[in-house]
């Protein structure tokens, strides 16, 4: 497959680009700095520069030709305000979503975040709220087009090595997940076109990324997966800059 991914010089998005690449797929990774075109090249993939806060949908979908699917991994980043996860993380998102419609990409695969999909609960911070503000606004957005889409929000953000194991349900305990692991399960998700139209929660258990996303499908994609392992119980649940 020809793969997008945008945000493409997040700390995901270069661990998803090399394991795509390592399977054989095309990848193009959208950044906004020119700078970062070596680490993007590093990876196997190609490098495309695009700002999602200035690029009109024709702009971009002029760096997706080709493209079979594509991946929403920006992200304003854990210093940037309420303005800016607006314009990127929910803004970048339907930017990607119309290019893609454009160039006839139809699987979308957006990387949200756990407790996205609500209203933030009372006392939360006033700029992480606006961040699962965005999130939602996006997942709402991808929901309404006729693409083959699947919402993935992972829990807490983690730099520890990633050990394939993983829970992914449609709903699970808060935890942690090793970004190497929401990495190997974005790519599985990519190669399993029967999760579209899932949104699944995802953190650190006791299956294999593999198995797990297997199960997901396992009936044709009803849904109906069997528990898959016990999340951690302790350690920071937010999420942070992917």
């Amino acid at each position: 497959m020809i793969i997008a991914i945008a945000g493409g010089h997040g700390q995901i998005a270069l661990r998803l680009a090399r394991i795509l690449t390592d399977r054989g797929h095309d990848v193009i990774s959208v950044v906004r700095n020119p700078d970062h075109v070596d680490d993007v090249r590093a990876t196997g993939a190609r490098p495309a520069v695009c700002d999602l806060e200035s690029a009109t949908a024709a702009e971009l979908a002029g760096h997706l030709t080709g493209a079979d699917a594509v991946v929403f991994a920006a992200g304003a980043g854990p210093a940037s305000g309420a303005a800016r996860k607006d314009s990127v993380d929910r803004a970048g998102a339907a930017l990607l979503a119309d290019a893609a419609e454009s160039v006839g990409a139809r699987r979308y695969v957006l990387v949200s975040s756990m407790g996205a999909g609500a209203e933030p609960p009372a006392g939360t911070d006033e700029t992480f709220a606006a961040y699962l503000r965005a999130k939602t606004a996006a997942e709402e957005d991808l929901r309404r087009r006729d693409l083959d889409w699947t919402v993935l929000r992972p829990g807490g953000l983690t730099d520890d090595a990633g050990a394939d194991r993983v829970r992914l349900q449609p709903d699970v305990p808060r935890g942690q997940v090793p970004r190497d692991d929401v990495a190997l399960v974005l790519a599985h998700l990519l190669e399993e076109p029967r999760t579209a139209g899932q949104v699944l929660e995802l953190v650190a258990g006791d299956w294999p990324a593999e198995a797990a996303v297997a199960d997901l499908v396992r009936d044709h994609g009803t849904g109906d997966a069997d528990d898959l392992g016990t999340a951690p119980a302790t350690g920071p649940s937010d999420p942070v800059s992917p």
